[in-house]
């Protein structure tokens, strides 16, 4: 008996009907995801969205990934290393293979047209709709403290992300559901509201990921902050020490068994998913050959996963100058995006006179929905050494 809920289930018969939507029209789609940057990104970024995102690129969807730096500011100590860390989240996503001729990658700091907008959201939403959102009891929890304004308000602000672009798809989990449902409601309310006659923002539906959320090596849920996850930079010696200290139990014989062996069954989901293959099958595979052989197979998987994507992202790093020109671009091409949709709900809301001096208004034939390649501050020998070298990252990883 499934242990889903009615409307988890709705969302999975969904999301099933989505994906055979994307492989036969994949323009119809624009999706917006994204990271929080409080540190490196690890093997389940990987695993569970990296590569979903640069299948989705590959498939012709357009892809708008969002590093949301201002949600930082929550975090002080990840806050003082924004800089490095934000080159380094760049760095990670073109070497698993984004490519930033066809996606767009930008944060949230460069970007003051998506920001306001959390504005007029804000009157769309009750204080008591905020304080049921997930991430707001968890932070509220976790910390035992009340939540700041900042992060009593995320769910508007993620509605903001997503929104600004007019996203139809957001890939996520089953955990993180109701995050998109307040989008959802945020964007019902905006159109019947101001825009009922001709809608302005879609109702973005959740792509949901095939790969289960993946816990850290401790057990623990897989995190920046709490270093439990095998980094994307780390090196094959680091990933093979980390793995070694991951904790097990006394039992010699490996079994599959997540209730009563629970350290054991998630190294076994960690290798299942760095290989394709069922971990119950891996379980009966090892065997007598106990937690040693697992552990060793789980760091030749993850290293040989991540070997090319490490080759790249090292070169990658070395190029601090590309990295800030592929922010520079994905920031200008937002940017288009978010000044045409606040141009439009300015008029919405009769805000006609707002349009004269904060935003380039656009003329009545431009399109809302701009090619890629505008708003790009590269010269053509910086946009063919971006081609150039993403294209030899994505065959690596082909």
């Amino acid at each position: 008996m499934s242990d889903r809920t009615p409307s988890q289930q709705a969302a999975l018969e969904r999301s099933a009907a989505l994906e055979e939507q994307v492989l036969v029209a994949p323009g119809m789609f624009r999706v917006l995801t994204g990271d929080r940057p409080t540190g490196p990104l690890h093997i389940g970024h990987y695993l569970g969205t990296l590569a979903n995102r640069v299948r989705l690129q590959d498939l012709g969807v357009e892809v708008i990934v969002l590093i949301a730096d201002y949600q930082v500011m929550t975090d002080q100590q990840a806050s003082r290393q924004l800089p490095a860390t934000v080159r380094g989240v760049v760095a990670d996503y073109l070497a698993a293979g984004i490519d930033p001729d066809r996606s767009t990658i930008f944060t949230h700091s460069a970007v003051p047209a998506l920001n306001e907008l959390v504005l007029p959201f804000l009157s769309l939403v009750s204080d008591a709709e905020l304080h049921r959102n997930p991430t707001v009891k968890a932070e509220t929890e976790a910390t035992g403290r009340p939540p700041t304004g900042l992060m009593l308000t995320y769910p508007v602000h993620q509605a903001a992300d997503i929104l600004f672009c007019h996203a139809n798809l957001v890939p996520v989990g089953l955990d993180q559901l109701p995050h998109l449902e307040t989008t959802r409601l945020i964007a019902r309310r905006f159109n019947e509201r101001y825009a009922n006659r001709s809608p302005l923002f879609p109702e973005p539906d959740a792509l949901l990921t095939a790969n289960p959320m993946l816990a850290g090596l401790d057990g623990r849920k897989m995190s920046k902050t709490r270093g439990n996850g095998i980094a994307l930079h780390a090196t094959e010696d680091q990933t093979a020490a980390m793995i070694r200290r991951a904790p097990t139990d006394s039992e010699r014989r490996i079994t599959y068994d997540p209730l009563t062996r629970p350290a054991v069954a998630n190294l076994l989901d960690l290798l299942g998913a760095a290989i394709g293959k069922d971990p119950r099958h891996l379980a009966d595979e090892i065997g007598n050959g106990g937690a040693g052989r697992l552990k060793q197979m789980l760091a030749e998987a993850v290293n040989e996963l991540l070997r090319t994507l490490r080759r790249r992202r090292a070169e990658l790093a070395e190029d601090i100058s590309y990295l800030d020109s592929v922010l520079d671009t994905g920031n200008a091409r937002a940017r288009l995006l978010a000044d045409q949709t606040l141009t439009k709900v300015h008029d919405l809301l009769g805000m006609t006179y707002a349009n004269r001096t904060s935003h380039s208004r656009p003329s009545p034939g431009s399109p809302m929905l701009p090619n890629r390649a505008v708003g790009s501050g590269r010269t053509q020998g910086d946009a063919a050494t971006g081609r150039d070298r993403i294209g030899r990252a994505s065959a690596a990883q082909r």
